[in-house]
């Protein structure tokens, strides 16, 4: 907690704190940190996040329209956020290995590029950001940080809607 003076008091405050708490990180991820990512670039990052996880099992395919699914978009606004992915030459359409009716989305080597560039721009945003912290404070947090989103998954996994749109 901060030290102010609107800081949460009792368990009830610190809770319903939290979405407010994640909204703000949300909108700080563009903290200025060696190498920034840019913004438009930022936005990519989502779709490219999306195909990563979903291709990392050589046998594993993701579709535009599991992209939508999954960031709880319209297929068309998911169209062009691929779309424009592609564009950027973050991402290739592929035909699919398992249907060859389907086409499917693989990073390019520039997608990845971009994505290793974000991945150390968010460890260098978090070292920054908790540079005062005691080293079991860092660790805990990135500990509950891990169980908390392996927990998202466990509900989505078990059919349950999880709307982060608000977020």
């Amino acid at each position: 907690m901060t030290t102010n003076g609107n800081a949460p008091q009792t368990a009830e405050e610190l809770l319903n704190a939290v979405g407010p708490a994640f909204s703000k990180l949300r909108r700080t991820s563009l903290l200025e940190v060696e190498n920034p990512i840019s913004a438009k670039d930022l936005s990519r990052t989502l779709v490219l996040n999306i195909v990563l996880g979903h291709t990392r099992d050589s046998d594993k395919e993701i579709t535009v329209g599991a992209v939508a699914e999954i960031l709880g978009v319209d297929p068309s606004v998911a169209s062009r956020m691929v779309s424009d992915n592609i564009k950027a030459g973050y991402l290739i359409r592929a035909a699919s290995q398992q249907d060859g009716r389907r086409t499917v989305l693989l990073l390019s080597p520039e997608g990845a590029e971009l994505m290793a560039r974000f991945r150390r721009h968010q460890r260098d945003a978090f070292d920054y950001i908790t540079a005062d912290w005691n080293e079991h404070d860092r660790l805990e947090f990135a500990r509950l940080m891990l169980k908390y989103v392996d927990s998202l998954a466990q509900l989505k996994d078990r059919g349950l809607a999880v709307d982060a749109k608000g977020a």
